[in-house]
C-alpha cells in the first residue's frame, strides 16, 4: 500500500495524470484487503481484487463488530476512488473524460484520506497525528520540483534562490541538511547562501535555520508563502 501511495504522489508531482490515477486502483485493492482482514480477524498474505468492488464493499457494512469507519466510511471512499479509476477514461478506453489534473487531485487526496484513516484506526491515534504520519511518508506534492539521482531540482532556472529553497523545503517532510539544500539549489557559494538566504528567511520566520545542527525546516508561514507563489504561477 505504501508503494502504491508513493507512486500516486510521485506521478502527481511529475504531472503524469494517467499513471497517478491508475495507481489509485492498486491502492484501492490493497486497502480493501486490509479492511477485509480487519473484519475477518485474519489478514491475507497478499492483496487481491474482488470480483465486484462495489458489492464487496457494501457487504462490509453489516459487520457491526468493527468501527463504523472500517465497515462504512473507508469502504465507501474506496468505491469512490475505484470509480474514478474505472470510469473516467483512466483505466479503460471510452470513459467520459480524458486523464486530467482535476481527477488526479481527487485521487491524490482520497488516497491520503484512506491512508490516514487506516493509520488512525489501526494505531488508535488522533486524526492530526495520523495526518502527520502520512505527510512524513512522502514529500509534499509540488509539480515544479523534480527528484533525480537522489537530488531535488526546481524546474524554473529564473526563480530566486530564496524561492527555490523554500519550494524545496515545502516539498520535503521534516528538516533538511543545509549542505543538501545548497546542492539542490546549485548555489556556488555556501557561505553566501547561508548569509543571504537562510539567515534572512529565518529572521522573516519563513523557515527555522538551526546553525548548530546544520538543518533547515520550513515554517507554517513559509508553507503559506510557497502555496501563494505556486498558485500565482498557475494563474499566469
Amino acid at each position: 500500500m505504501l508503494d502504491a501511495f508513493r507512486e500516486i504522489v510521485q506521478n502527481y508531482s511529475e504531472r503524469r495524470w494517467e499513471p497517478a490515477e491508475l495507481n489509485g486502483g492498486k491502492l484501492c485493492e490493497v486497502a480493501y484487503s486490509i479492511v477485509k482482514g480487519m473484519v475477518e480477524g485474519k489478514y491475507p498474505a497478499r492483496a487481491s481484487k474482488p470480483r465486484n468492488m462495489v458489492d464487496a464493499c457494501q457487504q462490509l457494512e453489516s459487520e457491526t463488530s468493527v468501527p463504523r469507519s472500517v465497515r462504512i466510511q473507508i469502504p465507501r471512499m474506496i468505491v469512490a476512488l475505484y470509480e474514478v479509476r474505472n470510469n473516467r477514461n483512466v483505466g479503460h478506453v471510452g470513459g467520459d473524460v480524458d486523464p486530467n489534473h482535476m481527477d488526479a487531485v481527487c485521487v491524490l487526496h482520497m488516497a491520503k484520506w484512506i491512508m490516514a484513516e487506516l493509520i488512525r484506526v489501526l494505531h488508535n491515534l488522533p486524526i492530526d497525528e495520523a495526518e502527520e504520519l502520512v505527510d512524513a511518508l512522502v514529500e509534499r506534492e509540488v509539480p515544479i520540483v523534480w527528484e533525480v539521482g537522489g537530488r531535488m531540482r526546481v524546474l524554473d532556472p529564473g526563480m530566486s534562490m530564496k524561492d527555490k529553497a523554500l519550494t524545496l523545503l515545502h516539498r520535503t517532510a521534516g528538516s533538511v541538511d543545509e549542505t543538501d539544500l545548497v546542492d539542490w539549489v546549485e548555489h556556488s557559494n555556501p557561505s553566501v547562501f547561508r548569509r543571504d538566504v537562510l539567515r534572512r528567511a529565518h529572521r522573516s520566520k519563513l523557515l527555522e535555520y538551526d546553525q548548530a545542527a546544520g538543518t533547515v525546516q520550513i515554517s507554517p508561514l513559509g508553507i503559506e508563502y510557497v502555496d501563494e507563489m505556486l498558485a500565482e504561477r498557475t494563474r499566469l
